[in-house]
């Protein structure tokens, strides 16, 4: 399948440009010429000229902000040249990809010289949109905003979408469809998103998501059921209930092991003999574990239990 673009004529410095349909203007032109081909096929991307004695041929592909060039001085580019073959008439692409898609730009000038000439084509490559992937709240809150997403990337160009609840076409305007008109939301066919802000009983019901871009059959999602639901008070309220109970226990513990001395962190000091313990000042306080003999002098340590006293005054 080849494709005829426009043609670059110069002659005598005069540059004018002819494109399909009988159309002339002289540069600079604002006439783009728009191919639409379908995926995989042969195209050829047309740009005659005369009236140059040494053509310089340039081709520049820009798609989204950026550029690249396919051919240079009559050339073609590293990038493209196992898909693309250049002749002094135009470029042809031996099978088209989604990513050809973009606006392509012939520019001839005499080597050296003056002459300059250029045409733009834009190249739309065909491709029918996939299974569209959708994103719905299974039981949004009544009253809240529920956020119903759509979409799919393999179309080109991009797919718009549309939206059915329980097998109805869902109108941009729910106001003017007696179905819809006790709803409230909004629906961006471009993004493919649907907000009901708010979500009411009504809205409860199954969704479906189509895609389309005018190549190939339209396409829906999986059908994905919502819910609207009413705020759950009793669960609000038993899950406060639940904290403070779980507050208190743990406030309780902490009060008890305080209380039975279980958090005290009390150095222990060692003692050496019952002597030093005499030798200290009146009054002093000794925090240990002594051996006493019960009934005994506590100036003489024996063997004996285990008397295990916070605090000693010495007498």
């Amino acid at each position: 399948m080849a494709v005829e673009g426009g043609q670059v004529l110069a002659s005598g410095g005069l540059e004018t440009l002819q494109l399909a349909g009988g159309w002339d203007c002289y540069p600079p032109c604002l006439f783009t010429l728009v191919l639409a081909l379908i995926l995989s096929a042969a195209a050829t991307l047309s740009c005659s000229y005369s009236g140059f004695s040494s053509p310089r041929v340039e081709w520049k592909f820009a798609h989204g902000g950026d550029s690249q060039l396919v051919c240079f001085n009559n050339k073609i580019t590293a990038s493209y040249a196992s898909r693309v073959a250049f002749s002094l008439n135009g470029i042809t692409f031996h099978s088209v990809e989604k990513k050809d898609t973009g606006m392509y730009t012939c520019m001839v000038s005499e080597d050296g010289g003056n002459n300059y000439g250029e045409v733009n084509i834009q190249l739309v490559v065909l491709v029918p949109p996939s299974k569209p992937t959708v994103s719905i709240p299974s039981s949004p809150t009544i009253g809240n905003r529920a956020v119903l997403t759509c979409s799919e990337s393999n179309g080109s160009p991009a797919s718009e979408y549309s939206w059915f609840k329980d097998g109805v076409l869902m109108p941009t305007d729910p106001k003017s469809s007696r179905a819809f008109i006790n709803s409230s939301y909004v629906l961006n066919q471009k993004s493919g998103e649907l907000v009901f802000d708010p979500v009411s009983a009504s809205d409860s019901g199954e969704y479906v998501c189509e895609a389309q871009n005018g190549y190939g059959a339209p396409v829906k999602s999986e059908a994905v059921r919502m819910t609207a639901a009413e705020l759950n008070v009793g669960g609000i309220v038993a899950a406060v209930l639940v904290t403070l109970i779980l507050l208190g226990v743990l406030i309780f513990g902490i009060w008890f092991a305080y209380s039975r001395g279980y958090l005290d962190t009390v150095p222990e000091q060692g003692v050496e003999s019952g002597e030093q313990m005499a030798d200290g000042a009146v009054g002093d306080e000794v925090n240990s574990s002594v051996f006493l003999t019960p009934g005994s002098d506590p100036g003489v340590f024996l063997p004996g239990l285990l008397w295990n006293t916070s605090k000693l005054t010495l007498l």
